[in-house]
């Protein structure tokens, strides 16, 4: 690579193009895009380069983006201005914005200022921005998937400024590159190396996706043609977690951010202004506000004007014209000590409202323009070239074409395309031929010169694209046929056929796969979903990304993330943040979103994956359930599956070593210990649920009996006591909710329940009969009667206890048996809590059939209900289950797991 595209590249602070042309002549004398001015030091001040303290009393600081520096490091400041940004971009992608909180020790990306109120964060990379400058973040976020626009098989290192922990260390010089004070160092948002400002660019360029390459599905794999749908919904985002306007209703950051000026600049010789960039910002009231001297110069005040706009250009090229009349403002000195002076403009200048302005581009004859070929994976960025009144589309695809060595090649195979690189939407425009270029410059300005600054030129092959999105639709009556669900949805939703097929079916679970050739379709349906109902039972729609197996590594074997956000009192909500950024969001599925379908579907046709489940026991189950369900449509149907114990009792988390449950460790140290646990296999039971006479509170018994039921067993299954005190807990958390967010809190109510229960008697082996396999077994005076599969009951008790015994074998949880224990009662139960104490065994063995005489609570790994009298019996169920076992290797520490995020050789070769 030349030193010159290395320079350039290392100007970026994402993933950079090779820039082609000469830079910006107003740039040229400074460090790239920044506008220094030597400032008197107010407070304390952390040079943004090295991070050193700023000792005397001046200091370097960008008028543009705030960047401070030392005298002795402006020479050496390779991070580009905010106002340059955009052009650095190498392929825009737009930011997936959650909803606005507080983030401490957090910095802006755009203004470097900290973040001390509400701000916003990208749920997909680590972008931090005030509400007020998010209009400004250029669309920079990691490009996720293939969305048919630009395709790149070789990743580079996607770089990140800033918000780095204070203990940070460089790869390149093994020194400090992290602070608190400022918005300084480089991460890798793939790989997870961090580098000086000064040392990042001596990195080879290539990303391998660091000590988790085998674990994140390669961008490159993914394909998702998303035109009409948000970034949330593209990455299955719940909606009800956002509280942000939508794209059409932009933040009104202008008069947010603007009261911190109004409130700094009470100088009696200064004024405050309003300052529209366009149209769009009129029509929005979105206004930036400065602050200017009373007397001031026309050339000051455009050029403040541009600075609050990030728009570094030669102030020449610009004029302000007053908000009602549209006049342009011709004086050269703006007098507003005496604004009744102008008879035109005094009735605008009054001391306690705030003088409207809106900024305009001057007309040109002539201007020179960037054209990107879309088409290009490497080598030049862009060919510059002058446009007149006479250019249009084609003249402009014509005069491209030889600078680009297609000179041979026919015009219509080509067409222009106007890239609007929002911060929250990238939109993409197809020029008509004979439109004049010129003209589509001066409205773009003319609608916001922000948008000018956001705005690219693509010219593009033609080429017949295929529109496939791949919508997964939930929540349809179980059991039907192909026809009947087609049916159900042209009723329901009204599907048009010819451009909407059923490409999948899965009965058991009510659930189709959509396959639309029409964005539009797509769009009209996913939101009609949300508001429809099919036999009282509301439908759920997510979009789904196309996972081209044949592309994935021979090595790779992808992580399916499955998280709970309502387990663990809410901590699942921040694991989903860390995962997708640590991952590919891709590949992290929110289980309150459709469940585990549409996860396990996405991966159908992955030849070798693993599955990490974040939640309670509860939610293990479901995952399992699913998994069982689907795994003869999965082409790895056996994949192995890891646990992040998120809820109360956490048991089968504990026995394969996962821990009694998580407690805010470092969710890129979990993802290690996936990577290095062992495989083990586990048995899964079926219980058979027969009753023989009609539910509790059938009237007058005329009702028929419940149809048989089966329900599937991971960790135990009890009767009796056990169940009760279940049974009272889940109707304590249905009547409230809110109060069960902590561990500390459930247990709580489960000691509350024991203790009503304590002068409880019942007679359970009078009220039940055990036949094991098919032997009849006499119980002992009990109150519970507990079927145990692991060794870890009620929270990590031992229920059957260490003692050896001749009569039973060795419990594993593979060996195909069950434990059968009984409790004496309440007292019985705290005793084994406690570790005094152990059950009483009474059988084990792999088929069982328990009568029930009378109605008794039951409960199944924690759900717990009221079954009434008749037969359960208890069964394998199919072949065992893959799980991953925790491995005895001793943890290395927190900071040593960071450095293992990169390989050493990957800054070998580029320091050479």
């Amino acid at each position: 690579m030349a030193d010159g595209t290395r320079s350039l590249r290392g100007g970026s602070p994402a993933s950079s193009p090779v820039l082609g042309g000469r830079g910006r002549a107003a740039v040229a004398s400074s460090p790239p895009g920044h506008g220094f001015r030597r400032v008197t030091l107010t407070k304390p001040t952390f040079c943004h380069y090295c991070t050193d303290f700023i000792w005397g009393l001046a200091g370097y600081q960008c008028e543009v983006c705030n960047f401070m520096s030392h005298e002795k490091c402006l020479k050496n400041v390779k991070i580009p201005c905010s106002c340059i940004a955009p052009s650095l971009v190498r392929v825009p992608v737009a930011h997936c914005f959650g909803p606005p909180g507080h983030y401490k020790r957090k910095f802006c990306t755009v203004c470097r200022k900290s973040l001390e109120s509400p701000a916003f964060r990208c749920e997909v990379c680590e972008l931090h921005v005030h509400t007020d400058c998010i209009l400004f973040a250029c669309s920079d976020c990691r490009q996720c998937h293939q969305d048919g626009h630009q395709g790149h098989d070789t990743y580079h290192h996607h770089w990140r400024e800033g918000n780095l922990s204070s203990g940070a260390r460089c790869e390149v010089c093994k020194k400090t590159c992290g602070s608190s004070e400022v918005l300084s160092g480089m991460r890798c948002e793939w790989c997870g190396i961090l580098a000086h400002a000064a040392c990042y660019i001596i990195v080879t360029p290539e990303c391998t996706f660091g000590r988790l390459r085998n674990m994140i599905l390669p961008p490159s794999c993914v394909q998702l043609l998303s035109r009409n749908f948000s970034k949330l919904h593209c990455f299955r985002i719940s909606e009800n977690l956002q509280t942000e306007p939508d794209e059409d209703d932009d933040v009104d950051g202008s008069t947010q951010g603007s009261a911190k000026d109004v409130q700094i600049s009470t100088d009696s010789s200064k004024q405050t202004l309003k300052i529209f960039d366009g149209n769009d910002a009129v029509k929005r009231n979105q206004f930036r506000l400065i602050s200017i001297p009373r007397i001031a110069k026309n050339e000051e005040v455009v050029e403040a004007a541009l600075r609050a706009y990030y728009i570094n250009d030669d102030q020449q090229e610009y004029e302000l014209q007053t908000f009602t009349q549209q006049a342009l403002l011709s004086d050269d000195v703006i007098n507003r000590n005496d604004a009744a002076e102008d008879s035109n403009l005094g009735s605008v200048f009054r001391e306690s409202v705030p003088e409207a302005w809106i900024i305009r581009a001057k007309p040109k004859d002539e201007e020179v323009i960037r054209i990107y070929p879309a088409w290009l994976k490497v080598g030049m960025a862009y060919v510059s070239l002058r446009v007149n009144k006479d250019s249009t589309t084609q003249t402009v695809i014509k005069e491209v074409l030889p600078l680009l060595g297609r000179q041979m090649e026919s015009l219509q195979n080509f067409k222009l395309v106007e890239v609007l690189m929002g911060s929250k939407q990238v939109q993409r425009m197809v020029l008509e031929n004979q439109e004049p270029i010129l003209n589509r410059l001066k409205d773009i300005r003319k609608t916001s010169i922000r948008q000018m600054n956001q705005t690219r030129f693509y010219i593009v092959e033609n080429s017949k694209s295929i529109v496939r999105v791949n919508l997964f639709v939930g929540g349809l009556p179980p059991q039907l046929s192909l026809e009947e669900y087609t049916n159900i949805l042209k009723d329901e939703l009204a599907i048009k056929t010819n451009v909407v097929s059923v490409s999948h079916v899965y009965q058991a679970q009510g659930a189709v796969v959509l396959k639309i050739s029409c964005f539009s379709e797509a769009e009209r349906i996913y939101m009609l979903v949300k508001d429809t109902t099919v036999n009282d039972k509301p439908l759920n729609a997510v979009v789904i990304p196309e996972v081209m197996a044949s592309k994935i590594p021979q090595n790779c074997c992808p992580l399916l993330v499955f998280v709970n956000p309502k387990s663990g009192g809410l901590k699942g909500r921040d694991l989903l943040y860390s995962f997708r950024k640590l991952l590919n969001p891709h590949q992290v599925f929110e289980l309150t979103n459709g469940g585990p379908l549409p996860g396990f579907h996405t991966f159908s046709k992955v030849p070798s994956f693993r599955v990490l489940v974040c939640g309670g026991d509860g939610t293990v189950g479901w995952v399992l359930g699913a998994l069982e369900e689907i795994r003869h449509k999965l082409v790895c149907s056996e994949p192995s599956v890891a646990i992040l114990p998120l809820g109360t009792g956490n048991d089968l988390g504990r026995v394969l070593r996962w821990g009694a449950g998580y407690s805010g460790e470092d969710p890129y140290s979990i993802l290690v210990s996936v990577d290095e646990a062992d495989d083990v296999l586990m048995d899964r039971w079926t219980i058979l649920l027969d009753a023989e006479e009609p539910a509790e509170g059938a009237e007058n018994g005329v009702a028929e009996p419940e149809p048989p039921k089966i329900v599937q067993m991971n960790n135990y299954c009890g009767l009796g006591i056990d169940a009760e005190l279940s049974l009272d807990f889940h109707h304590a958390r249905e009547e409230e909710p809110g109060k069960f967010n902590s561990r500390f809190h459930n247990k709580g109510v489960y000691v509350k329940v024991g203790l009503q229960k304590i002068s409880h008697t019942r007679n359970l082996h009078r009220d039940i009969k055990l036949q094991v396999d098919q032997h009849e077994v006499e119980l002992p005076s009990i109150e519970g009667l507990i079927f145990i599969n692991i060794p870890s009951w009620g929270s990590g008790a031992d229920l059957w206890g260490s003692e050896s015994d001749n009569r039973f074998e060795k419990p594993r949880i593979d060996d195909g048996l069950l434990e059968v224990v009984g409790v004496t009662g309440v007292v019985h139960m705290g005793q084994v809590q406690g570790g005094f104490r152990s059950g009483i065994r009474i059988a084990q063995g792999s088929y069982f059939r328990v009568t029930l005489l009378k109605p008794i609570p039951v409960q199944v790994d924690g759900e717990p209900w009221i079954q009434a009298p008749g037969q359960i019996i208890i069964s394998a169920a199919g072949p065992k289950v893959h799980m991953l076992k925790k491995s005895k290797q001793k943890q290395k520490k927190t900071g040593s797991l960071r450095e293992m995020r990169v390989d050493s050789m990957s800054v070998s070769e580029g320091g050479r």
